[in-house]
């Protein structure tokens, strides 16, 4: 059996990007522009990754709303 190497990542629906292992943890590649900020971000792992997305679209949600 072998381990993912990579895992995408949604929000709300959303495709935010795709986290890759890597030396040292998991580099994050985004797939809408929305989450920029994230992009090649390294996190120890996909749970931290998946976090910081959840994090920022939800950022991103309530400066649309002021």
């Amino acid at each position: 059996m072998t381990t993912a190497n990579a895992y995408a990542i949604e929000v709300q629906g959303h495709s935010a990007g795709i986290v890759v292992a890597d030396r040292g943890g998991y580099t994050f590649f985004v797939s809408d522009w929305a989450f920029r900020d994230l992009d090649r971000r390294v996190f120890r792992n996909v749970g931290q990754a998946e976090r910081a997305a959840n994090q920022h679209y939800s950022r991103l949600a309530n400066n649309r709303r002021r």
